[in-house]
């Protein structure tokens, strides 16, 4: 625990948070998002139906409607508080890994198996092809974090358009895919990496880039009072279902029950 005396002599603390810690408050911020977009804007708003004109119209009317969408405006602002942490946990999991064929693996894995929960939760489709889920983003920045690793030793203007290359390459596949937060994450993930040890630059960095997603920012204090403990109290394999799992659960209940 980080201790910093004040004026009076007022001791300040700082938490010890785990990588446990971190995973459980990133998958509730993504949850509270999750709600807000399947459940309050596609189960209770039918928001596809809404051009924003009408939409503005509708609310004017109606302030019933005008408060579910402000309460899912308010969910997806919480969502965005996850999307720094999963990206630092990523880096983490990379640099400790003992087997990275096997942790790419299971990334894509969750990736392929949850495009249809995604889809559904998301785009209340069974098969929707404009966007794809947050772990195909993840996927290609794990490939990333290992091609910056290979170059990790380059020096001077070759090394670092070599690495700069590399994060490009991620952006382009990241665009190609439509991938959900593609752009901040692969910032991010190149940030958390190549400015690891540099505590500061990297949560300066950090926050501008998760200024995309608004409340991003928020999330750097926990990242900050990490401890870089990594027992996990839940077993990882809980966390990889979670993604899917819930993503099916409120997709269903969007679609099928409201």
């Amino acid at each position: 625990m980080n201790m910093t005396t004040g004026r009076r002599g007022i001791v300040w603390k700082t938490p010890d948070i785990t990588a446990d810690g971190l995973k459980m408050f990133a998958c509730i911020a993504m949850l509270i998002q999750t709600i807000g977009i399947a459940v309050i804007e596609k189960g209770l708003i039918h928001l596809d139906q809404y051009t924003q004109d009408s939409l503005n119209q509708a609310m004017a009317q109606d302030s019933r409607l005008m408060t579910l969408a402000g309460i899912g405006s308010i969910m997806q602002l919480i969502g965005g508080m996850a999307i720094p942490v999963f990206t630092f946990l990523l880096v983490e999991g990379f640099r400790n890994t003992s087997d990275y064929k096997k942790y790419l693996l299971l990334m894509v894995l969750t990736a392929v198996i949850s495009e249809i929960p995604y889809d559904l939760a998301v785009g209340g489709k069974i098969m929707d092809w404009s966007s794809q889920n947050a772990m195909v983003t993840m996927s290609i920045c794990l490939i990333m974090l290992k091609c910056l690793d290979i170059f990790k030793d380059g020096s001077g203007f070759t090394g670092g358009l070599v690495r700069m290359l590399i994060v490009l390459a991620a952006v382009v596949w990241v665009s190609l895919f439509r991938a959900e937060y593609g752009l901040c994450m692969v910032l991010l993930t190149a940030v958390f990496y190549v400015f690891y040890t540099q505590n500061i630059l990297k949560t300066v960095l950090g926050c501008i880039i998760s200024l995309m997603y608004i409340t991003g920012p928020l999330s750097f204090y926990g990242i900050w009072c990490y401890n870089g403990e990594r027992k996990d109290r839940i077993n990882k394999y809980v966390y990889y279902a979670f993604y899917p799992v819930h993503l099916l659960v409120l997709g269903v209940i969007a679609k099928y029950v409201l």
